[in-house]
C-alpha cells in the first residue's frame, strides 16, 4: 500500500502525533471595519478583559488604518509566544498537508506551517497588501483570529464521550428573529 493509499485512521493518528499542539478551542476569524481613525479607547480594554478572564486568546491580529490622504499604519499583535506560534503553524500545516496529499503530506505540511508562523503571525504581507488596497481612505479595518478558550473544556468533554460535532454556526440575535419569523405561520390576511 502506498503512502497515499494509507487508511484515513492511520493518517489521523500520524496527524495527531506530528503536532505537539495542546487541544485548541474553536478559532474564529473576525473582520471589522470602522469609519475614520478616531477610536474611543473601548475595544482594547474589552479585549484585555476577555483575555484576563481566559475567555479568548488572540492568535493573530492585523489592524490597518488609512487616513484621509491614503497614508496607512499597520499594527499586528498576538498572544502566542514563539513556541506556541510555531506549534500552531505546524498543526495547521499538518492539517493542510493531510488535506492536500493524505498521510504523505502531513510531515511536509507541518514543516512548512511551522516555518510560516516562525515570525509569530499568520497574517502576512499579502494580507496587509490586500487590506490596504481594498480599504477606502479615512477607514480602519481589523482582522483577528480569536481562540475561544471558554469552549475548550466543553469540547474536550465531548471528545472524551466520543461525540462528533455536526455543525457550528454563530447566529446573531437579529438572525434568530428573522428565522423565527420565517418559520412561524402567519395569519391569513383578508
Amino acid at each position: 500500500m502506498s503512502d497515499s493509499e494509507q487508511p484515513v485512521e492511520s493518517g489521523a493518528a500520524e496527524l495527531e502525533s506530528s503536532a505537539s499542539m495542546e487541544s485548541l478551542g474553536p478559532i474564529q476569524m473576525l473582520s471589522l471595519a470602522f469609519p475614520g481613525n478616531h477610536f474611543k479607547g473601548e475595544i482594547l480594554p474589552e479585549l484585555e478583559r476577555l483575555k484576563q478572564e481566559r475567555i479568548i486568546r488572540i492568535v493573530d491580529l492585523l489592524l490597518v488604518r488609512k487616513d484621509a490622504e491614503g497614508n496607512t499604519m499597520v499594527t499586528t499583535a498576538s498572544d502566542l509566544d514563539w513556541e506556541e506560534a510555531v506549534s500552531f503553524g505546524s498543526y495547521v500545516g499538518a492539517l493542510a498537508g493531510f488535506a492536500a496529499a493524505g498521510a504523505a503530506g502531513i510531515e511536509r505540511g507541518a514543516i512548512a506551517g511551522a516555518a510560516e508562523l516562525a515570525d509569530g503571525h499568520l497574517f502576512d504581507e499579502d494580507d496587509v497588501f490586500r487590506v490596504t488596497q481594498s480599504l477606502p481612505n479615512n477607514m480602519s479595518a481589523v482582522l483577528v483570529l480569536l481562540e475561544h478558550l471558554w469552549a475548550k473544556p466543553l469540547l474536550d468533554t465531548v471528545d472524551r464521550a466520543g461525540g462528533v460535532e455536526l455543525g457550528n454556526d454563530w447566529i446573531r440575535p437579529e438572525e434568530i428573529v428573522s428565522m423565527v419569523h420565517r418559520t412561524t405561520p402567519q395569519p391569513d390576511r383578508p
